[in-house]
């Protein structure tokens, strides 16, 4: 699985959009700084999505999140490729029995599908949207990603790239 967090608010994202001439869309704007961070773990093989929403992105935090993907795969050994984040590195960070943690290179978001997952809820989900309160914005990401985890498939499309679907590694472990 590849893991990684992000954070969602109610800081407005303007993107540009489409209106038939000769009108010119109005999109509003906020400035408000309150967030919520999301965290995920995709299976780009079969579209797999694992999610859960915080507070705060801590190491106490992450340790959660591990353990409810290792719930959620009792009879798995799951193997997480997560970035370098200070929250992944901590020695407070609780790695659960039947998890390993692999860590990619330094400033390498290119290598990471789950950063996917997050220019999709941003277009998708938070473009040219203002939010009246973080109780708004946090329902809006919900959405999404209860959208992304029920539709594995779009989900697949999106992660899974070539080069990691063909990795030998992963083809053993699809097979067995």
């Amino acid at each position: 699985m590849f893991q990684d967090e992000a954070r969602f608010g109610r800081l407005s994202d303007p993107r540009r959009c489409w209106a038939p001439w000769p009108i010119r869309p109005l999109v509003r704007k906020t400035l408000i700084r309150e967030y919520v961070y999301a965290y995920a773990a995709v299976t780009p093989a079969d579209g797999h999505l694992e999610w859960m929403l915080a507070d705060d992105m801590a190491a106490k935090t992450m340790g959660l999140f591990l353990r409810q993907v290792a719930q959620n795969h009792p009879n798995e050994f799951v193997i997480m490729v997560l970035d370098g984040a200070p929250s992944h590195r901590s020695r407070e960070l609780e790695i659960p029995e039947q998890m390993a943690l692999i860590r990619l290179p330094p400033y390498s978001p290119e290598l990471n599908p789950a950063e996917r997952l997050w220019d999709e809820l941003r277009e998708k989900e938070f473009a040219n949207k203002v939010f009246d309160s973080l109780e708004a914005a946090v329902i809006q990401l919900a959405l999404g990603l209860w959208r992304l985890e029920s539709a594995p498939a779009a989900t697949q499309s999106l992660t899974g790239w070539q080069w990691i679907l063909e990795s030998s590694w992963l083809r053993n472990r699809i097979s067995s």
